[in-house]
C-alpha cells in the first residue's frame, strides 16, 4: 500500500465525492459499500478483517491517529486498505458524520459474510435447533437498529432476522450505533417475515410476538427454553396483525404505568438478556 502524501482540499475528490455519496441508501447498495466515521470503529473493522477501501484521515492531528490505530491493531493494521488519504481539516469536518469528529473516515465493502438478503421459504434454513434467533419487523430507526446489533452481539444472539422494511444496518448511524457489532453479527433480511415466523414454529420452536395483548405472558413468568425466538416490532405501531398471528404466543414487559412503552432497542435488548439468561 503506498499512502498518499497530497493533502486533499476539493469536495470534488473523487473518494471524498464517494464518502459523501454512500450516505444514500440507494448509492450504497448499487456500490455495495458503506461509510462510517471515527477511530474506534476503524480498530473493530481492523481487526474484524473487514475490506477496507479507503480510509480518510484529518490533517490535523493525523500522526496521532495513526499512532494509536498502530497501538491497537499493529503496524500492518492499513496494509489492506485500498487508499488512505489525507484530507484538509475544514474539508473533513463539512464531510464527517459526528458533531466531534476524531479524524478518520473510511469506506468499507458489504460484509457479504454476515449480512444478506434471503428468502425463507424452508425448514432448511434453521438447521441448528439451538441457534438463538431474535427478529425485527419494521424497526425504521438507524438508531435503534444499531443499538439491536450491539446489544445481540453482546448478549450471545446467534443470528438476527429483519423485515425489509427495517431501517438498512449500512446506514451510518446504525454503523456508529453497533459500535462495531455489525462487523461480526450474523444478520438476515427477508421479505416475509410471517413466512420465517412459520418455519420456524414447524421447526418445533416457541416463537414470542413481543406484544401487549390480552393473552401474553408477563416476561419473567414462565421459563425459557433452548430455541426459542422473539420478535420485536415497529417504534410506534408494533407489529403486524400477520405477524402477531403467525406467532404462537405473546410476551410484554412489565413497565409502570408512568411510562406508556419503551424504546424498541430498550425492549429488545431486555427481551435478549431474558431469553439468553435462562438458557
Amino acid at each position: 500500500m503506498e499512502e498518499s502524501v497530497e493533502i486533499i482540499r476539493s469536495r470534488q475528490n473523487r473518494t471524498v465525492a464517494l464518502a459523501e455519496k454512500l450516505n444514500d441508501r440507494k448509492a450504497r447498495e448499487s456500490c455495495r459499500s458503506f461509510r462510517f466515521d471515527g477511530c474506534k470503529l476503524l480498530e473493530e473493522a481492523v481487526r474484524s478483517r473487514v475490506e477496507l477501501c479507503a480510509v480518510l484521515l484529518r490533517e490535523s492531528g493525523r500522526e496521532a491517529l495513526l499512532e494509536r490505530l498502530y497501538a491497537a491493531c499493529g503496524r500492518d493494521a492499513l496494509r489492506g486498505v485500498g487508499r488512505v488519504l489525507t484530507v484538509a481539516d475544514g474539508l473533513f469536518e463539512r464531510i464527517s458524520e459526528e458533531k466531534s469528529p476524531d479524524g478518520v473516515i473510511c469506506i468499507a465493502k458489504y460484509i457479504d459474510k454476515f449480512q444478506k438478503t434471503v428468502t425463507i421459504y424452508n425448514d432448511a434454513d434453521f438447521r441448528e435447533p439451538d441457534e438463538r434467533i431474535v427478529l425485527l419487523e419494521s424497526v425504521r430507526d438507524p438508531l435503534n437498529v444499531g443499538a439491536v446489533i450491539r446489544s445481540a452481539a453482546a448478549l450471545g444472539v446467534d443470528r438476527l432476522i429483519l423485515s425489509g422494511d427495517c431501517a438498512d444496518v449500512y446506514h451510518p448511524r446504525a454503523v456508529r450505533a453497533s459500535m462495531g457489532a455489525l462487523f461480526c453479527q450474523r444478520i438476515d433480511r427477508t421479505a416475509s417475515l410471517p413466512g420465517a415466523v412459520s418455519c420456524l414454529r414447524r421447526c418445533g420452536r416457541r416463537v414470542f410476538a413481543a406484544a401487549l395483548d390480552p393473552g401474553a405472558l408477563r416476561l419473567g413468568s414462565f421459563r425459557t427454553r433452548p430455541g426459542d425466538c422473539v420478535v420485536i416490532g415497529n417504534e410506534g405501531h408494533g407489529l403486524s396483525r400477520e405477524v402477531l398471528q403467525a406467532c404462537g404466543q405473546s410476551v410484554y414487559i412489565p413497565i409502570t404505568p408512568r411510562a406508556e412503552s419503551l424504546n424498541a432497542a430498550v425492549a429488545a435488548g431486555i427481551l435478549m438478556w431474558e431469553f439468553s439468561s435462562r438458557v
